[in-house]
């Protein structure tokens, strides 16, 4: 039997992401490109990109794409797309006339939970709650390595719902979401994303240091930097106690920036009890096994069982 190939595709604000992978997920090739911020550029970016892998692996291969947003089942067209150009726009079918073949599109964050369920760190596990923790904060759930979408395309999507038990500090926090479709008080992404998480710092101190730079003030022992990843690593666990007492996932599993704070995997266990409904909490909290190359995998294995 002739070897198969696959092609995942991961469409960010700023560039665009092939891999090309075979029928056991192993990796052929690996490529990025910039492209204008724009509905035409993306889809000759991607056009470039499957043309490339199709010549390398001397094949017409399938092809997924995750995206900012999701393809409406009703409609075809984008929504809640942070690439704006993207929303109200048929995505799936121009890439389909494009590409001369069918396409599978899905949310990045679903794609991020798939790689992670299929072949990465919640291998081992029927039930995943995948995260991904960067400029923006969006989730997914997985049963049985599938990707579970729910009537409205949004299960999971935790990330513009409001922070669980909030304090009075939270309450009285001046910062705005960093999505520009949400403007809810209290939005989660506001608290939990890498920008929102030093903008909060920043705000309390008077300073300007990167995501980055307040991690590594932790580290070097400041104890400003501690306090705020304290106070992170608790709304984190009243925001994973909430979908523990809905999904009540065998895993939850951290990408993006922010999943790269080693001290999450040891706080939060201990921190998700005081606000779960049950005299125990098995639920792994785990990093990705696959880094930056989660998304894009996770796109090609939209194609998983075909």
């Amino acid at each position: 039997m002739s070897r198969k190939f696959k092609i995942g595709i991961d469409y960010g604000g700023t560039k665009i992401e092939g891999i090309l992978l075979d029928e056991k997920g192993l990796q052929i090739e690996r490529k990025r490109y910039s492209y204008e911020k724009n509905y035409l550029s993306g889809i000759e970016t991607v056009k470039k990109l499957v043309d490339e892998f199709d010549k390398l692996s001397n094949q017409i291969c399938r092809v997924g794409v995750g995206i900012p947003g999701f393809s409406s089942k009703e409609t075809g067209l984008v929504t809640n797309a942070n690439s704006m150009w993207l929303n109200d726009k048929p995505f799936k079918k121009d890439l389909e006339i494009t590409l001369n073949r069918k396409v599978k599109l899905m949310n990045d964050a679903n794609c991020f939970t798939l790689s992670e369920a299929v072949d990465g760190a919640g291998k081992d596990y029927q039930s995943i709650f995948g995260i991904i923790i960067g400029t923006g904060f969006g989730g997914a759930l997985s049963f049985n390595k599938e990707i579970i979408e729910g009537a409205n395309q949004i299960a999971g999507d935790w990330g513009h719902q409001p922070l669980p038990y909030p304090t009075k500090e939270e309450i009285e926090t001046k910062i705005n979401c960093p999505s520009m479709n949400c403007g809810r008080p209290l939005c989660a992404e506001q608290f939990m994303s890498g920008i929102g998480f030093k903008d909060i710092f920043n705000q309390k101190h008077n300073t300007n240091f990167s995501t980055e730079e307040i991690v590594q003030l932790d580290l070097d022992g400041d104890p400003r930097a501690n306090l705020e990843i304290s106070l992170y690593e608790d709304r984190m666990a009243r925001l994973m106690a909430v979908m523990i007492g809905i999904f009540d996932p065998d895993a939850i599993i951290l990408g993006g920036g922010m999943s790269n704070i080693d001290r999450l995997y040891k706080n939060i266990p201990s921190l998700i009890p005081k606000y779960t409904f049950s005299n125990k909490v098995i639920t792994k909290v785990s990093k990705n096994f696959h880094g930056d190359s989660s998304g894009v995998r996770g796109a090609a294995w939209l194609w998983n069982n075909v």
